[in-house]
Protein backbone atom coordinates (compact mmCIF):
# COMPACT_ATOMS: atom_id res chain seq x y z
CA UNK A 1 0.00 0.00 0.00
CA UNK A 2 1.17 3.45 -0.72
CA UNK A 3 0.24 5.72 2.50
CA UNK A 4 -0.93 9.55 2.19
CA UNK A 5 -0.48 11.11 5.76
CA UNK A 6 -3.72 13.75 6.12
CA UNK A 7 -3.85 16.10 8.99
CA UNK A 8 -7.05 17.48 10.24
CA UNK A 9 -8.72 14.21 9.86
CA UNK A 10 -11.83 15.23 11.80
CA UNK A 11 -12.41 18.36 9.63
CA UNK A 12 -15.07 18.57 6.70
CA UNK A 13 -12.22 18.00 4.52
CA UNK A 14 -10.40 15.38 6.22
CA UNK A 15 -13.49 13.35 7.02
CA UNK A 16 -14.09 13.05 2.98
CA UNK A 17 -10.57 12.26 2.40
CA UNK A 18 -11.37 9.30 4.49
CA UNK A 19 -14.02 8.37 2.76
CA UNK A 20 -12.76 8.95 -1.10
CA UNK A 21 -12.39 6.26 -3.17
CA UNK A 22 -8.92 5.96 -3.65
CA UNK A 23 -7.75 4.07 -6.34
CA UNK A 24 -6.40 0.60 -6.28
CA UNK A 25 -2.72 0.48 -3.62
CA UNK A 26 -3.38 3.91 -1.97
CA UNK A 27 -4.10 4.32 1.55
CA UNK A 28 -5.58 7.41 3.25
CA UNK A 29 -4.27 7.61 7.23
CA UNK A 30 -6.41 10.67 7.99
CA UNK A 31 -4.99 12.14 11.74
CA UNK A 32 -7.11 13.55 14.24
CA UNK A 33 -6.22 16.19 16.95
CA UNK A 34 -5.73 13.39 18.54
CA UNK A 35 -3.49 11.58 16.58
CA UNK A 36 -1.25 14.26 16.00
CA UNK A 37 -0.94 17.92 17.64
CA UNK A 38 -0.29 20.57 15.20
CA UNK A 39 1.11 22.52 17.48
CA UNK A 40 4.05 19.97 17.96
CA UNK A 41 6.38 20.91 15.43
CA UNK A 42 8.74 17.56 17.37
CA UNK A 43 5.23 15.83 16.73
CA UNK A 44 4.84 16.09 13.38
CA UNK A 45 8.41 15.44 12.52
CA UNK A 46 8.39 12.22 13.97
CA UNK A 47 4.64 11.31 12.81
CA UNK A 48 6.15 11.97 8.98
CA UNK A 49 9.42 9.95 9.97
CA UNK A 50 7.82 7.32 11.48
CA UNK A 51 6.02 5.38 7.88
CA UNK A 52 7.65 5.40 4.20
CA UNK A 53 4.74 7.90 3.56
CA UNK A 54 3.51 8.34 -0.30
CA UNK A 55 2.59 12.16 0.20
CA UNK A 56 1.30 14.36 3.00
CA UNK A 57 -2.22 16.43 2.46
CA UNK A 58 -2.05 19.14 4.95
CA UNK A 59 -5.89 19.77 5.71
CA UNK A 60 -5.97 20.68 9.17
CA UNK A 61 -6.56 24.23 10.14
CA UNK A 62 -7.23 26.59 12.50
CA UNK A 63 -10.74 28.01 10.93
CA UNK A 64 -12.07 29.67 13.60
CA UNK A 65 -11.93 33.44 11.66
CA UNK A 66 -12.98 35.55 14.46
CA UNK A 67 -11.71 33.67 17.34
CA UNK A 68 -8.26 34.00 15.58
CA UNK A 69 -8.20 37.58 16.07
CA UNK A 70 -7.63 37.49 19.95
CA UNK A 71 -6.28 34.10 19.74
CA UNK A 72 -3.25 34.82 17.75
CA UNK A 73 -0.43 32.42 18.61
CA UNK A 74 -2.66 29.64 18.17
CA UNK A 75 -3.40 30.34 14.57
CA UNK A 76 -0.46 30.95 13.25
CA UNK A 77 0.79 27.52 15.20
CA UNK A 78 -1.63 25.43 13.64
CA UNK A 79 -2.02 27.84 10.09
CA UNK A 80 1.63 28.47 9.67
CA UNK A 81 4.17 26.18 11.63
CA UNK A 82 2.25 23.04 11.53
CA UNK A 83 2.56 23.20 7.25
CA UNK A 84 6.57 25.02 7.93
CA UNK A 85 7.19 21.63 9.89
CA UNK A 86 5.32 19.55 7.50
CA UNK A 87 6.70 20.82 4.24
CA UNK A 88 10.31 20.71 5.83
CA UNK A 89 9.52 17.00 6.80
CA UNK A 90 8.23 16.04 3.39
CA UNK A 91 11.33 18.33 2.00
CA UNK A 92 13.25 15.91 4.22
CA UNK A 93 11.88 12.48 3.02
CA UNK A 94 11.50 13.81 -0.32
CA UNK A 95 8.09 13.74 -0.98
CA UNK A 96 5.45 15.58 -1.95
CA UNK A 97 2.93 17.77 0.22
CA UNK A 98 -0.38 19.09 -1.06
CA UNK A 99 -1.89 22.11 1.42
CA UNK A 100 -5.04 23.34 1.81
CA UNK A 101 -4.93 27.08 2.28
CA UNK A 102 -7.53 30.41 1.51
CA UNK A 103 -9.75 33.12 -0.12
CA UNK A 104 -8.66 35.30 3.24
CA UNK A 105 -5.46 35.47 1.43
CA UNK A 106 -7.04 38.21 -0.73
CA UNK A 107 -8.54 41.65 0.37
CA UNK A 108 -11.64 41.23 -2.10
CA UNK A 109 -11.72 44.05 -2.72
CA UNK A 110 -12.35 44.25 -6.54
CA UNK A 111 -14.83 41.82 -9.25
CA UNK A 112 -13.90 38.97 -11.18
CA UNK A 113 -12.44 36.03 -9.82
CA UNK A 114 -8.84 36.05 -7.97
CA UNK A 115 -6.38 34.38 -9.81
CA UNK A 116 -3.42 32.33 -8.51
CA UNK A 117 -0.49 35.11 -8.94
CA UNK A 118 -2.81 38.45 -8.02
CA UNK A 119 -1.26 40.06 -5.27
CA UNK A 120 -2.49 39.02 -1.57
CA UNK A 121 -3.35 41.01 0.88
CA UNK A 122 -5.22 39.45 4.42
CA UNK A 123 -7.36 41.24 6.77
CA UNK A 124 -7.11 39.73 9.66
CA UNK A 125 -5.59 37.25 11.68
CA UNK A 126 -7.14 33.98 10.19
CA UNK A 127 -5.76 35.08 6.43
CA UNK A 128 -2.55 36.32 7.42
CA UNK A 129 -1.67 32.78 9.24
CA UNK A 130 -2.70 30.82 6.27
CA UNK A 131 -0.23 32.88 4.01
CA UNK A 132 1.74 32.42 6.73
CA UNK A 133 1.46 28.55 6.02
CA UNK A 134 1.52 29.06 1.95
CA UNK A 135 5.12 30.98 2.08
CA UNK A 136 6.49 28.41 4.63
CA UNK A 137 5.22 25.38 2.33
CA UNK A 138 6.35 27.31 -1.09
CA UNK A 139 10.05 28.24 0.29
CA UNK A 140 10.26 24.88 1.69
CA UNK A 141 12.17 23.16 -0.86
CA UNK A 142 9.47 20.45 -0.88
CA UNK A 143 7.63 19.56 -4.26
CA UNK A 144 4.28 20.82 -3.50
CA UNK A 145 1.04 22.20 -4.42
CA UNK A 146 -1.14 24.77 -2.43
CA UNK A 147 -4.75 24.69 -3.05
CA UNK A 148 -7.27 27.69 -2.13
CA UNK A 149 -10.70 27.05 -1.47
CA UNK A 150 -13.40 29.03 -0.02
CA UNK A 151 -17.00 28.46 1.25
CA UNK A 152 -16.87 24.94 2.35
CA UNK A 153 -19.34 22.94 3.23
CA UNK A 154 -20.38 19.03 3.84
CA UNK A 155 -22.93 16.79 5.32
CA UNK A 156 -20.09 16.63 8.64
CA UNK A 157 -19.05 19.27 10.69
CA UNK A 158 -20.29 22.81 11.15
CA UNK A 159 -20.51 24.74 8.18
CA UNK A 160 -23.83 26.76 6.62
CA UNK A 161 -25.53 24.20 4.64
CA UNK A 162 -25.84 22.73 8.14
CA UNK A 163 -26.43 25.83 10.18
CA UNK A 164 -29.26 27.20 7.26
CA UNK A 165 -30.94 23.85 7.87
CA UNK A 166 -31.01 23.93 11.44
CA UNK A 167 -32.22 27.12 11.97
CA UNK A 168 -34.51 27.77 9.16
CA UNK A 169 -36.24 24.69 10.89
CA UNK A 170 -37.38 27.27 14.05
CA UNK A 171 -37.80 30.21 12.10
CA UNK A 172 -40.08 31.27 9.69
CA UNK A 173 -37.65 34.20 7.82
CA UNK A 174 -33.73 34.35 8.25
CA UNK A 175 -31.43 37.35 7.11
CA UNK A 176 -28.75 36.30 5.40
CA UNK A 177 -25.47 38.74 4.11
CA UNK A 178 -26.33 39.69 0.17
CA UNK A 179 -23.23 41.51 -0.04
CA UNK A 180 -20.16 38.79 0.01
CA UNK A 181 -19.67 36.93 -2.93
CA UNK A 182 -18.28 33.78 -3.83
CA UNK A 183 -18.54 30.31 -4.38
CA UNK A 184 -19.48 27.60 -2.36
CA UNK A 185 -17.15 24.11 -1.99
CA UNK A 186 -18.50 20.66 -1.43
CA UNK A 187 -15.69 18.95 0.76
CA UNK A 188 -16.07 15.73 -1.14
CA UNK A 189 -14.92 17.49 -4.85
CA UNK A 190 -12.68 18.77 -2.52
CA UNK A 191 -11.27 16.00 -1.31
CA UNK A 192 -11.34 14.18 -4.72
CA UNK A 193 -9.18 17.22 -6.19
CA UNK A 194 -6.99 17.01 -3.32
CA UNK A 195 -6.27 13.16 -3.99
CA UNK A 196 -6.16 13.46 -7.76
CA UNK A 197 -3.06 15.88 -7.06
CA UNK A 198 -1.64 14.10 -4.46
CA UNK A 199 -1.53 10.90 -5.84
CA UNK A 200 0.04 12.53 -9.65
CA UNK A 201 2.33 14.21 -7.66
CA UNK A 202 3.28 11.21 -6.03
CA UNK A 203 3.26 8.98 -8.90
CA UNK A 204 5.27 11.95 -11.36
CA UNK A 205 8.06 13.64 -10.43
CA UNK A 206 7.14 16.12 -13.53
CA UNK A 207 3.63 16.55 -12.50
CA UNK A 208 3.14 20.32 -11.91
CA UNK A 209 3.59 21.86 -8.62
CA UNK A 210 2.40 25.84 -7.35
CA UNK A 211 -0.44 27.42 -6.27
CA UNK A 212 -4.10 26.14 -7.08
CA UNK A 213 -7.76 27.14 -6.98
CA UNK A 214 -11.09 25.00 -6.19
CA UNK A 215 -14.48 25.83 -5.63
CA UNK A 216 -17.62 24.81 -7.09
CA UNK A 217 -18.56 26.67 -10.25
CA UNK A 218 -20.36 29.23 -10.88
CA UNK A 219 -20.81 32.66 -8.27
CA UNK A 220 -23.60 33.20 -5.81
CA UNK A 221 -23.25 35.58 -2.49
CA UNK A 222 -24.77 34.01 1.19
CA UNK A 223 -28.71 35.14 0.63
CA UNK A 224 -28.16 33.50 -2.68
CA UNK A 225 -26.54 30.35 -1.51
CA UNK A 226 -29.59 30.60 1.75
CA UNK A 227 -32.11 30.71 -0.88
CA UNK A 228 -30.83 27.89 -3.42
CA UNK A 229 -30.41 25.69 0.45
CA UNK A 230 -34.12 26.42 0.82
CA UNK A 231 -35.42 25.65 -2.44
CA UNK A 232 -33.61 22.15 -2.70
CA UNK A 233 -34.25 21.76 0.91
CA UNK A 234 -38.17 22.26 0.04
CA UNK A 235 -38.13 19.60 -2.47
CA UNK A 236 -37.08 17.09 -0.29
CA UNK A 237 -39.42 17.90 2.78
CA UNK A 238 -36.81 19.72 5.00
CA UNK A 239 -37.41 23.34 6.01
CA UNK A 240 -38.03 26.41 3.41
CA UNK A 241 -37.95 29.97 5.56
CA UNK A 242 -38.42 33.15 3.72
CA UNK A 243 -34.87 34.84 3.34
CA UNK A 244 -34.10 38.43 3.21
CA UNK A 245 -30.99 39.77 2.11
CA UNK A 246 -28.78 42.57 4.77
CA UNK A 247 -25.48 43.65 4.64
CA UNK A 248 -22.25 43.18 5.90
CA UNK A 249 -22.86 46.34 8.22
CA UNK A 250 -25.79 45.09 9.54
CA UNK A 251 -24.07 41.65 10.86
CA UNK A 252 -20.82 42.81 12.43
CA UNK A 253 -18.25 40.65 13.40
CA UNK A 254 -15.13 40.65 15.13
CA UNK A 255 -12.81 39.50 11.89
CA UNK A 256 -13.64 41.66 8.26
CA UNK A 257 -14.85 38.99 5.53
CA UNK A 258 -13.41 39.33 2.04
CA UNK A 259 -16.65 41.29 0.04
CA UNK A 260 -15.08 39.15 -3.04
CA UNK A 261 -14.47 35.08 -2.86
CA UNK A 262 -14.18 34.11 -6.08
CA UNK A 263 -11.65 32.23 -6.94
CA UNK A 264 -10.44 31.24 -10.87
CA UNK A 265 -10.04 27.78 -11.93
CA UNK A 266 -8.27 28.43 -14.85
CA UNK A 267 -4.85 27.17 -13.45
CA UNK A 268 -6.43 23.36 -11.96
CA UNK A 269 -8.12 22.91 -15.07
CA UNK A 270 -5.24 23.62 -17.32
CA UNK A 271 -2.25 21.87 -14.96
CA UNK A 272 -4.96 19.12 -13.92
CA UNK A 273 -8.06 18.70 -15.92
CA UNK A 274 -9.90 19.29 -12.57
CA UNK A 275 -13.22 21.04 -13.89
CA UNK A 276 -15.34 21.77 -10.95
CA UNK A 277 -19.41 20.57 -11.22
CA UNK A 278 -21.83 23.80 -10.50
CA UNK A 279 -22.33 24.44 -6.63
CA UNK A 280 -25.81 24.14 -7.17
CA UNK A 281 -25.55 20.32 -8.37
CA UNK A 282 -22.93 19.75 -5.44
CA UNK A 283 -25.25 21.43 -2.57
CA UNK A 284 -27.89 18.41 -4.13
CA UNK A 285 -25.70 16.00 -3.44
CA UNK A 286 -25.00 16.92 0.17
CA UNK A 287 -28.72 17.68 0.61
CA UNK A 288 -29.47 14.54 -0.44
CA UNK A 289 -27.25 12.67 2.17
CA UNK A 290 -28.83 15.44 5.15
CA UNK A 291 -32.02 15.40 3.43
CA UNK A 292 -32.46 12.30 1.54
CA UNK A 293 -33.36 12.38 -2.45
CA UNK A 294 -36.16 15.20 -3.80
CA UNK A 295 -39.46 14.06 -3.73
CA UNK A 296 -41.16 13.01 -6.90
CA UNK A 297 -44.68 14.68 -7.37
CA UNK A 298 -47.51 12.61 -7.77
CA UNK A 299 -49.30 13.29 -10.56
CA UNK A 300 -53.10 12.54 -11.44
Amino acid sequence: MKPILITGGSGQVGTELARHRWPDGWEAVALTRADLDLTDAAAIAAKVAERDWAAIISAGAYTAVDKAESDVVTAWQVNALAPAALAAAAKDKGIPIVHVSTDYVFPGDREGAWEVDDPVAPLGVYGASKLGGELAVRTSGARHAIVRTAWVVSAHGNNFVKTMLRVGADRPTLRVVADQHGSPTSAADLAAALAAIAVRLAEDESAPTGTYHFSNAGPTDWHGFAEEIFRQSAARGGPSPAVEPITTADYPTPARRPANSLLSHRAIERDYGIHPQPWQSALGDILDELLGAPQKENKA
